[in-house]
């Protein structure tokens, strides 16, 4: 049983330093409705990455699945081992500049990629730690003028969606699963932003249980509808899979295959800059979800620390970085799994104890049976591509709509337009750069300025 917690304090935990360990069971209780989701939600989207791995980055199936397994262990670490209170995730935002990056640039072979991905990692660790110890993370985001913040989050969009369809026809969901793609596109953004279905949720229990399971329910039905129209073939293996950790050590470890030039971590911090700015919103984010939720919560104290945050991201960007670099798979948060979770959280204790309890349950007790346990691998195997088509599909639909927000004009909107394009089209240095004169040329730096001190 876990540890009790004194009305209004910090759930139990063993101290070292600024972090917080927490052992389930020991420090966390388990919570059915969370593990049922995290079992089913997570096995949707934790190997969405295979197709790129196996594809792109020379990794037999075994081996992105066990690529897959790490990632996922150094996102629970977040909690588990640093106390963070936040439900991890990727900086999804950034993935399709990552992509654009590493696929398309100057890197042509596994090597190289995986040797960029350990580059980026690393760039972005040291700008978390640097960033984190001296504060001055807060101000460098602050100083962002809000155009040009837009301008990357619209290029990451843009990046999303011609990322689906730049993948080659052997890659293309929508050219080789055309109806379960195009299925489980339309319901999963229909789930996920449409207004007249979140209207109906206020008031029907069956609408708004559809559309909190998220991916879950156009990732079923496509699933079925790939089945019935052929485009699918489902052959279900039982048994245990054994993951050949050794073979992907060699495969992607900078122990194994070289580390980058230096010229390459020069290359890649343009992007890290890029992926720190998105990430900052991020913490934000988890923030303001936690303040809406707290005033119902006062039994629980929530320890949020922006230099806790920003050194434990780094700790795991860098052990990534030695071990299966896929960058930026760690970063602080999964809006929408923390929502389900603090929502709950917040329904009282004796719905969930402790906050804790939720993302433990959410996050660690399916690890064995969504990576090793054979039927369900591959069960999901013909259905990964469109994981991860529905990832970026998402993630482009709702970057879009913030950066639209961000624009107080129509010289706004242009200059962010200009942005993103850039972004897009150019080495992350050069469409950073343009997007930087551009706000200060045709924005102007007084408003820029007036912008930054808000």
């Amino acid at each position: 049983m876990a540890n009790q917690r004194k009305n209004g304090a910090v759930q139990p935990g063993i101290r070292w330093g600024i972090f917080t360990l927490r052992i389930p069971f020991i420090h966390t209780r388990f919570c059915l409705p969370e593990f049922l989701q995290g079992l089913a939600v997570a096995a949707a989207t934790g190997a969405a990455l295979v197709p790129l791995l196996t594809a792109y980055f020379g990794l037999t199936f075994e081996e992105a699945i066990a690529f897959s397994m790490i990632q996922s262990i150094l996102m629970s670490t977040s909690w588990m081992l640093f106390g963070e209170p936040y439900s991890p995730g990727w900086v999804t935002p950034a993935l399709p500049f990552v992509l654009a990056f590493v696929l398309g640039g100057s890197f042509d072979d596994p090597v190289s990629r995986f040797q960029a991905m350990t580059a980026l990692s690393i760039d972005f660790a040291l700008l978390l730690v640097i960033l984190g110890i001296t504060g001055l993370g807060a101000r460098l985001v602050q100083v962002v003028p809000d155009v040009l913040k837009g301008g990357i989050i619209l290029g990451a969009a843009l990046a999303a969606f011609l990322q689906i369809f730049e993948f080659s026809d052997s890659d293309n969901v929508f050219i080789t699963q055309t109806f379960a793609a195009s299925t489980a596109l339309v319901i999963s953004l229909l789930l996920a932003f449409s207004v007249p279905l979140q209207a109906l949720a206020k008031t029907n229990t069956f609408a708004r249980a559809v559309i909190s399971l998220g991916l879950l329910p156009g990732f079923v039905i496509a699933g079925l509808v790939g089945y019935f129209t052929g485009e699918i073939v489902y052959d279900i293996e039982w048994g245990i899979l054994l993951l050949p950790l050794g073979d992907l050590w060699a495969k992607s470890s900078p122990f194994a295959i070289g580390w980058p030039e230096l010229s390459m971590y020069a290359q890649c911090l343009p992007l890290a800059l890029i992926t720190y700015v998105i990430l900052f919103g991020d913490l934000v984010t988890g923030e303001e979800i936690y303040k809406a939720a707290e005033p119902a919560r006062p039994d629980e104290k929530i320890e949020r620390n922006n230099t806790r945050s920003h050194l434990s991201i780094g700790i795991r960007n860098i052990v990534m970085a030695i071990t299966a670099p896929f960058f930026p798979t760690q970063g602080a948060l999964w809006a929408g799994v923390h929502v389900v979770v603090v929502q709950r959280w917040a329904k009282g204790r004796e719905e969930m104890d402790s906050v804790f309890d939720g993302i433990s349950s959410y996050y660690v007790f399916n690890f064995p049976i969504l990576f090793m346990f054979l039927p369900l691998i591959t069960l999901l195997k013909p259905l990964l591509g469109i994981a991860l088509m529905m990832t970026l599909a998402l993630t482009g639909f709702a970057c879009a709509g913030v950066a639209m927000d961000k624009a107080k004009d129509a010289v706004e909107r242009g200059v962010m337009l200009l942005t993103a394009i850039s972004l897009c089209l150019f080495e992350p240095w050069q469409g950073l750069l343009i997007g930087i004169l551009a706000t200060v040329l045709i924005v102007g730096i007084k408003k820029t300025a007036e912008e930054a001190t808000v």
